[in-house]
Order: C-alpha cells, then structure tokens, then sequence
C-alpha cells in the first residue's frame, strides 16, 4: 500500500475533532512519525508521543515528530506498565493487522487509555465486497494480515469496557483495488509500458469511482473510535 498522503492524514485527525481536546496521544506503529506529525497541524497543543518497533521511531524523535518515543512491542508487559493510563488518545492506523496478536494489542492499547480516553483505529475490511469477489487474493496488501471484521472488533472493545463512538467506512476508503485487483491479473508476459499504462488508468479509476464506492460494500476500509469508560465512583 502506498504511503498515505498528508491530505488523508490530516482527514484521519480531523476524526477527533468533535471530541474533547487531547493532552496526551500514542501513535502505535508510528514508523517515521509522519502522522503526528501532521496531527500537530490539527492538534497544535497536543503532545504526541511515538510507539515502533523498529528505532525509526527515535529518528522521529530527533527530528522532533513526536516528543517521546518508545522502541518495542506495546504488549510488552514493561511497556504496558510504563504506560499505563497516561494517553487521551491512542492511534492504531493501519498497524493491527500486522501484530502477533490483534485482540492483545487492542487490550494493551485500552490499557494505556486514560478513563474517558479514546482509541482511534483504522484497518483494512475483510468484510468489503472486493474481498468477497477475489478471496485470499483480496489486495496484496492484505496478504498474511491478520484482518478483524469490524463486528468482532467492536465485541473486543466493548468487552474491555469500551463504548463504540463512531463507525466510519465511507472517509476510511482507500481508493486502490481496480489497479491492485488488475496488478493481480496481468499476464506475466505483457511488455512493461503496456502494463504501467493499464495500472495506471486503473488507479485514476480508482479515484474517479471513490466517492461512489465509499458509499457501498466496496469500501474497503474501516474507522473506529471507542472511548474507554471511566470507572465508576
């Protein structure tokens, strides 16, 4: 999947607006940080904060994407404890899929949510009508990912004393599967030229016909924001 433009990003934080101004926000997966990055621009008086696995994330740091930056898995137990508590937001955008274990990593990522805290989480539908027509060929993106209906992952959230706020699959939508379902079908053989003509047709295609398929089962990405309940007295 190709790097997410600054638009989309900040139409990502923008989905935070209508709720109360955060503190505190950890970005799970943040890689180079470019996303809080570009939150800063919606959320100037937030501190963000960058979680990776790879020390991508302490360049990040350096270069003073997100103020601090913590290297490893947040199902770490010594990471969980450190930061328990601590966020009014948490971001997972597009890195649950990639985890060991995606019902962990959303019980870590409640952990660190303060009570009245929000989780905000993209993720690829395995539910989308694309999906139905290819099968396991659904987008190479998704391949060897571990993809969560959105059903199953509101039950997860909800079990762990969470309130699901929005659903949202129509701004979620990434307008890629003609050309990544007519990548998948390209004869081998077919000489280059013709091949990155047709892709690219195939991906204006994709952005003329977004607006229409963001409004069906074709979408094939979700947005979920779940607030963690505070306790009661």
């Amino acid at each position: 999947m190709p790097a997410p433009s600054a638009r989309r990003l900040r139409s990502t934080a923008r989905a935070m607006l209508p709720f109360p101004e955060p503190e505190s926000w950890l970005d799970v997966g943040t890689g180079d940080a470019r996303f809080p990055a570009t939150a800063k621009e919606v959320f100037p008086y937030t501190s963000f904060d960058g979680l990776d696995a790879t020390r991508r994330v302490e360049r990040a740091r350096r270069a003073e994407r997100v103020e601090e930056a913590y290297v490893g898995l947040l199902t770490d137990p010594r990471i969980t404890t450190r930061l328990r508590a601590r966020y009014d937001v948490v971001s997972l955008l597009h890195h649950l899929p990639h985890t060991a274990d995606p019902r962990e990593e959303l019980h870590a990522a409640v952990a660190v949510l303060r009570p009245g805290g929000h989780l905000l989480l993209e993720a690829p539908d395995p539910q989308c009508a694309f999906a139905a027509l290819l099968g396991r060929r659904w987008l190479p993106r998704a391949t060897g990912l571990r993809l969560l209906p959105l059903d199953d992952l509101r039950t997860e959230l909800e079990s762990r004393g969470c309130v699901i706020v929005r659903t949202d699959r129509r701004a979620a939508h990434i307008p890629e599967d003609l050309s990544a379902a007519l990548s998948l079908a390209l004869p081998r053989p077919l000489p280059h030229w013709l091949a990155a003509t047709l892709l690219a047709a195939a991906r204006i295609l994709d952005h003329a016909l977004a607006p229409l398929l963001s409004l069906t089962r074709f979408s094939n990405t979700y947005r979920l924001i779940a607030r963690r309940e505070t306790p009661a007295a």
